[in-house]
């Protein structure tokens, strides 16, 4: 059902538009990801760069915190659509609108206390190690 004002706009020949992303004009700007971004951990609450099981899972990978990039669902809203990266869902259970291969895990909290849960996460590191290591044959 449309407004009043909406009638009024169609009836003077005004077109009307739908932002798609509302959230840019309300103070939140566009994410962009270092050059040397090799892996995104997305989180409701994004880990600690110094957290003891990141820190084994990056070092698993061969990445240093300066190729991890931490954000939110909602940061990641904002990425460039043409954007590719490796991802890492912690506690996340729905993929995410990005390119490239996703990792998914339990949140950190209860990754820590689940074994089958990390051997999940290192069975989906296996599985897509050609994207985590590139020139390794």
């Amino acid at each position: 059902m449309a407004s009043r004002r909406d009638t009024l706009l169609q009836q003077l020949g005004i077109t009307q538009w739908t932002l798609r992303r509302p959230a840019v004009l309300q103070g939140e700007v566009a994410v962009s990801l270092p050059a040397d971004t090799k892996l995104l951990i997305v989180a409701d609450v994004p880990p600690a760069e110094d957290d003891p099981l990141v820190t084994d899972v990056l070092r698993s990978l061969a990445l240093s915190s300066q190729q991890v990039y931490r954000l939110t669902p909602e940061q990641v809203a904002m990425l460039p659509e043409d954007t590719r990266c490796n991802v890492w869902r912690l506690g996340l259970s729905e993929p995410l609108t990005l390119a490239g291969p996703q990792l998914s895990s339990p949140a950190l909290a209860e990754l820590y206390q689940d074994a089958s849960a990390k051997r999940a996460l290192w069975q989906q590191i296996c599985e897509n190690e050609q994207h985590f290591y590139p020139d390794h044959r």
